[in-house]
């Protein structure tokens, strides 16, 4: 690993004057964190030696100090692990995505991103596997997989199996995500486990109406609370929302 001093980048923020946001600890160095300027945007930033590695210190350290931004100034989040080479070439960057950023500013002023889980109680899941005759006899039959005989039912088992836990999602999709996301500016819905994770979704919300999303995340918790338990975060900068990976041709 390189051991030259390198430029780290939390996000970007709408300031014309420098500013200093306290020290941050990046692969167990503490620098300072401040502001690179270009017109109206800054980007913040601090020295590192080398590449700065995804371990559980860096990655905490990354969202805590974007969580801490974010509470005087909307932001465009960086995604983890930017490291640049220089200052100049953040000046650089920036004089070249000016107007790319503008614009994201603009598109994401006053709003903030919200998270939601819906995690299924293994209790309904059972229950729910007892109203279907062909998983209900899989769940209560022991079957010997080693035998060839059977090779074909665990195949239509597990369509079946899969097909049930579709259905659940589809179902959690249409009575959960959708409705919230009649208040929210944008919606994105992630990868989840199947069997346990019935929703991950990311939602773009405006401040100004925060408070009747979270009432809407509560009148729908009252309607699944004995089938699901909820995982409800936020408020985040907008990491589902905005998508961009620094990079200096040629380096």
């Amino acid at each position: 690993m390189s051991t030259q001093n390198r430029v780290y980048v939390f996000c970007a923020i709408r300031e014309k004057e420098p500013k200093h946001f306290g020290k941050v600890t990046l692969n167990n160095l503490e620098n300072k964190v401040y502001t690179i300027h270009h017109q109206n945007i800054a980007m913040v930033v601090s020295k590192v030696k080398g590449e700065v590695l995804p371990d559980r210190n860096n990655l905490f350290a990354h969202q805590n100090m974007i969580s801490e931004i974010i509470k005087s100034y909307g932001v465009i989040p960086m995604s983890f692990g930017n490291v640049l080479h220089s200052e100049e070439d953040v000046l650089l960057i920036l004089k070249h995505m000016h107007d790319e950023f503008d614009k994201l500013f603009t598109q994401l002023e006053n709003k903030i991103e919200l998270g939601l889980k819906v995690i299924a109680k293994k209790s309904w899941i059972n229950e729910e596997m007892k109203n279907n005759p062909t998983l209900n006899k899989w769940q209560s039959s022991k079957i010997d997989i080693s035998n060839p005989a059977s090779f074909y039912d665990q195949i239509q088992l597990g369509e079946q199996a899969q097909n049930f836990i579709l259905g659940l999602e589809n179902d959690v999709e249409k009575e959960i995500y959708t409705p919230l996301l009649e208040l929210a500016e944008a919606g994105k819905l992630n990868a989840t486990i199947p069997g346990k994770t019935l929703l991950n979704a990311a939602f773009l919300v405006d401040r100004k109406k925060e408070e009747a999303f979270d009432q809407q995340v509560n009148d729908v918790y009252e309607l699944w609370k004995d089938k699901v338990d909820f995982k409800y975060t936020g408020p985040w900068p907008a990491y589902n929302f905005v998508d961009i990976r620094l990079r200096i041709e040629g380096k």
